[in-house]
Parts: C-alpha cells; structure tokens; sequence
C-alpha cells in the first residue's frame, strides 16, 4: 500500500465523522425578525445591512459582509464559525471588508503586494438585479496562488452584458501560512486546509441566506481563476466527492492551478512549518521540554510578524512558486486530485473549464537558452524526478533549438505546436514555458473536463487564444472592464461574458444565433456555429473544446511583462473580428491529451 493509499485508509474513519455542519448558522436564524420593506436591508441574524443601489445598471450591491467570525487569536488555524451576534445597529454596506494578509510567491518582488491586509478578513460581496427574485447564482472564488488576491471585484460589466439574470457573490478566504499552514501539530491542535474551509464556509453560508438577495440557493455555479479556479477544483473534489450539488450545481474553472499537493505531515509542509516557527522567532530548542508548542508559539505572534516570517520562507524556494498551498488532510480532501478526478468521484453535476495560450511564461524564467538550461530548470520545478524520468519528460516534449525563429501564435491544429513555437517565445524557452504550462494549468483543465463527462454530468471546455494569451489575461473577456480593452473587441467580450452567463443560467454555454450574428459584425460567421448545442467533451465527441481567437484589426508589436518583459505581437481594434471553432484538444498542440495521460502518469512521483 503506497503512502497515500494509507493515510487514506487511516482517516475514512474521521472524514466519515468529519462532514460539516449542515447548519452552521441555526442560531443567527433564529434572531431574524420580519423582513423589512426596504428592498436593501437585508436580516441575517446575527446582523443587519443595508445595501446601496446602482441605479443605472439595475444592480443592488452589499459590500462587506462578513460571513464568519475573525480568525484570530484563539481561532487562528481552527474552522470558521458563524459571526457573533450582534442587531445593536445596522452595518452599511457600502465599503469592502478589510483584504487578508498577503504572501507573494518566490523570486518576486513584494511590491505589488498589499501589506495592509488583516487577518479579519472572511467578508463577502453580493451584487443582484434589483427585483431579483430566485435567479441563479455565480458564486466566484478569486486567485492569487492562494496567497494573494481579495473578494473585490466588481460584476456589473459581466451582469449587464448577460442582461442582469443572476446574482454574484465574491468571497475572500484566508491565504499563505494563515490559510494553508500545515504539520502534524497544526491537525492535531488546529486544521489544515483553513482557506478551503473558509470557502466551504461561504458556500454554506450562500445555502442559507441568498434567497433574501433574490438568488436560488439551489442553482448555484461555483466559478473562479487560477487558484480560484484550483480552489473550484478542490471544492469539486471535497469529502471525496460525497456531497452531490447540496451546495451548487455547476463549475465555471478558468486556468485552474494544481500545484503540488502533499499529504499534510510529508517533508514539504512540515519543513514550511518548522521554518515559518523560526523566522517567527519561535525557535525549536525552546519548545521541546516545555508545555507551549511550536503551534502556540505561533498563535501569540502577531500578524506582521507571520506574514513576514512567511515571505522570508516562500523566498527561498524555487523561482514561481509558494510555501504554504492546500495539502492532503486525509478529511476534507482525501486523495491526490489528478487519481480522485479520473475515478470522475466529484460535487455538482455540470463543468465549464478553460486555458489560456500562453499560461507558463509568467511563471519561468526567461532565460532559457540550451537543453542543459532546460534540464536545470526542470530539476527545480521537479526535485523527485531521476534522471529517467527528466529523459522522459524531454522525450514527450521534443523541441529544436531554434531560438531566432520569429514568434508566431500556432493554430493549434496545424503546422508549429506550442511545443517549441508561440508568440511569446520559440525553441528550449518555449519548451519550458509549455512544460511548466501544460503540468500546472493546462491539464488540470483537462482532467476536470473528464471528470464531468458522463455519469448524467455535463462537461465542456474552451481555450482562450486571443492574443497574448497570457496567464490571467482572459479575465479581460469575462469581466471587462467592458469596450476598454484594446486587443479585445466588444464582440468578443460579449460572446465570452454570454458563455460564462449562459452556463450559470441553463447549465450550457452555448450562445443564440442572434448573439453570435451581432457579436460578429457580419451576417456570415467565422468559424463553427456556436448557436447549437456546444458539444460535450468526451470520446464520442473527439474530446471537443472551443477554441476562442480573434482575427482582423491592426496588427501590433508591445511588450508583455511575464516573468520578465516580452517583446511579441498582437491584433488591437478597429476591425477585429471573432474566430471561434471546435476542435479536437485531444491532438490539440500535437497531442497535449496524450501528454496530460503522461503526467497524470506521474502522479504517485509528484503528488498532484
């Protein structure tokens, strides 16, 4: 029996006793009085808000609601629990609760990281067309490679241009060391996996209360990007997958992050912990005859000195990556998501689940020039692979070494492959940059899309191509700001926000001919007719995913800051027009399916 396969079967016990509350909030509902006239005030029990309204959107909006109690002190590294009650006076929620503490990841400056976040910080926002009444409910869960990011943003471009017919929710959830810290000594006097129970928390907290903001708790879409969507990723695959849709229905994942996940008490995690003690000023020597652990030690430490502990920590690791990330506890996640995944035990019944182009080159280093540069990468990023296993890696991402070639986007289905040529980089460079991309985003996304299809679930799949194509780009699509972005057309916009929208109303993103006809700007489309039904992805549909790209418009040269700044090339208005078509993801990039087969392959070497 392999380690994991054990802890597995040491914990069924627990995680059969472990299932969460059904009801944490029982006793705030029973402080709720009748509901006021005033369509803004909303009774949660335990407190009382007042909304504001965007008048000339049609959209109502709560900022600020806190739907857990603080995480401090004493309840640093426990489960979230219900707020306190509090109905002395009511809570204008007219700004955005304070931004939990961040932690960037290795090799990067800290400059872009606010410093000013606070560990109470498990609030949410709800925005909802005014006169909302059961509507469907997108609930979005932001990234930040889980230490970094907050809850926001703002919806009302998305809301507007899907004709205000659901309301949206984002959430904030505790990031880096405070949400991710793990060791034997944090399961056995706190819990590992913080953040992804805060997460649990607010979904349950979505159960109890959206109705009274117009939504239908019982057609919920959990969305997110990046690690929000590998935050989807992990909901999906909660409890071993025992929860059905009791708390929503569908997944909206958009580039969704699988970084390493170890079982909590392996070297990895239990190293992070011992050094965030000592950088913490929590020394081992002091600890090892006395009544006060390590674990106390770190609770009494304040919050600066924590979150600088854990930035001194995440630094010295390898270049892109993060000290503190979710972890196999044996309760809440069970399993190694790449093997739960394929055994298709997932929550919720239906999946949307894209990639990017180009989604590696924000996370390598640039300077990749020869094989031997290549190979000293791949053993930072893969420390357990022997040399066999680095051949083989090679062996499945053959390259030249043409480093002068012209950058160009591949079509994905002819001639070039992402394997050596995109627009960004071409050679030994692109060949890491895709290594790094198809293991930790590309096919994540292609598993959950496998995990869906059949069983009575639905599953489809997209590429976002429109360059640059660039990690975390695509949210310029989806969320606007709407007709302001240069390599975007509105077109384009629009058609992204009504697949996005139209899944979380009808549980299929496929978008009418009337819309398809405007978006284009012309009576004749490009590209496959999209207004049919989207084809599932699966094998009797050859593994189908709509690849969305632009064509027209002004071609343009600039510079991309990736991991360092990019000289490439990309289409900006007037004139661009949509080019979206199927096609199959399997051969997609000469074979990324077979190559995603390799890695998950490789599963039992790095846990993921």
């Amino acid at each position: 029996m392999d380690l994991l396969s054990l802890v597995t079967f040491l914990f069924s016990a627990a995680a059969a006793a472990a299932t969460p509350l059904q009801q944490p909030f029982e006793e705030a509902l029973s402080k709720r009085q009748t509901p006021s006239k005033n369509a803004l005030q909303v009774d949660l029990g335990y407190g009382i808000y007042q909304g504001s309204s965007n008048i000339p959107a049609g959209i109502n909006i709560w900022k600020g609601i806190r739907f857990a109690a603080p995480p401090t002190g004493a309840r640093r590294w426990q489960r979230p629990v219900s707020p306190s009650i509090n109905r002395s006076s009511i809570i204008q929620a007219d700004e955005y609760g304070s931004i939990c503490p961040q932690v960037g990841y290795a090799g990067v400056e800290e400059a872009g990281v606010n410093p000013n976040g606070t560990e109470d910080c498990l609030f949410l926002n709800v925005q909802s067309p005014a006169n909302a009444t059961k509507l469907p409910v997108m609930v979005y869960i932001h990234g930040g490679g889980y230490g970094t990011g907050n809850g926001q943003q703002d919806f009302t471009d998305l809301m507007e241009h899907t004709g205000n017919s659901f309301v949206v929710v984002g959430i904030q959830y505790r990031l880096g060391p405070f949400g991710y810290l793990a060791s034997d000594e944090v399961v056995k006097r706190g819990v590992a996996n913080a953040g992804l129970l805060d997460q649990y928390f607010a979904l349950q907290w979505v159960q109890t209360y959206i109705g009274q903001f117009g939504g239908d708790p019982s057609a919920v879409t959990i969305s997110g990007e990046s690690a929000g969507a590998g935050a989807v990723l992990l909901q999906d695959i909660a409890y071993g997958g025992s929860m059905g849709d009791s708390l929503f229905r569908s997944t909206i994942a958009a580039s969704p992050f699988l970084p390493r996940q170890y079982v909590y008490n392996d070297q990895a995690p239990t190293e992070s912990y011992y050094s965030l003690a000592s950088q913490a000023g929590c020394p081992l020597g002091a600890f090892g005859n006395g009544s006060e652990t390590l674990f106390d030690c770190l609770v009494s430490k304040d919050t600066a000195t924590v979150r600088d502990a854990a930035i001194a920590v995440t630094n010295t690791g390898t270049y892109g990556t993060w000290a503190f990330l979710p972890v196999t506890d044996g309760v809440f996640l069970q399993n190694a998501p790449s093997e739960q995944l394929l055994e298709k035990r997932v929550n919720g019944r239906n999946v949307l689940v894209g990639n990017n182009a180009n989604e590696g080159p924000l996370f390598t280093p640039q300077n990749i020039t020869s094989e031997t540069l290549l190979l000293d990468r791949l053993r930072e990023i893969l420390p357990e692979f022997s040399a066999d296993d680095l051949a083989n890696v090679l062996l499945h991402y053959p390259v030249t070494d043409n480093m002068t070639g012209v950058k160009f986007a591949t079509t994905g289905t002819s001639g070039p492959s992402a394997l050596d040529q995109s627009g960004l980089a071409t050679g030994q460079q692109q060949r890491a940059n895709n290594i790094y991309a198809e293991l930790t985003f590309v096919c994540p996304s292609y598993w959950m899309a496998e995990a869906f299809s059949g069983k009575g679930r639905s599953s489809y799949k997209y590429q976002y191509s429109a360059a640059p194509g660039t990690h975390g780009i695509d949210t310029l699509g989806y969320f606007g700001p709407y007709g302001s972005v240069s390599f975007l057309s509105e077109g384009f916009q629009t058609a992204f926000m009504n697949i996005w929208g139209n899944f979380v109303t009808q549980e299929n993103p496929s978008i009418p001919e009337s819309l398809f006809v405007e978006i284009s700007n012309s009576s004749t489309r490009s590209g496959v007719d999209i207004s049919s039904e989207w084809p599932q992805f699966s094998a009797s549909t050859s593994y189908q995913q709509l690849n969305l790209n632009q064509t027209g418009g002004v071609l343009t040269e600039g510079s991309v800051e990736v991991a360092s700044p990019v000289n490439t090339t990309y289409l900006i208005g007037p004139g661009l027009q949509n080019n979206f078509a199927f096609a199959d993801a399997y051969t997609w990039e000469a074979g990324r399916g077979a190559r995603c087969e390799f890695w998950r392959s490789m599963a039992k070497v790095i846990p993921a």
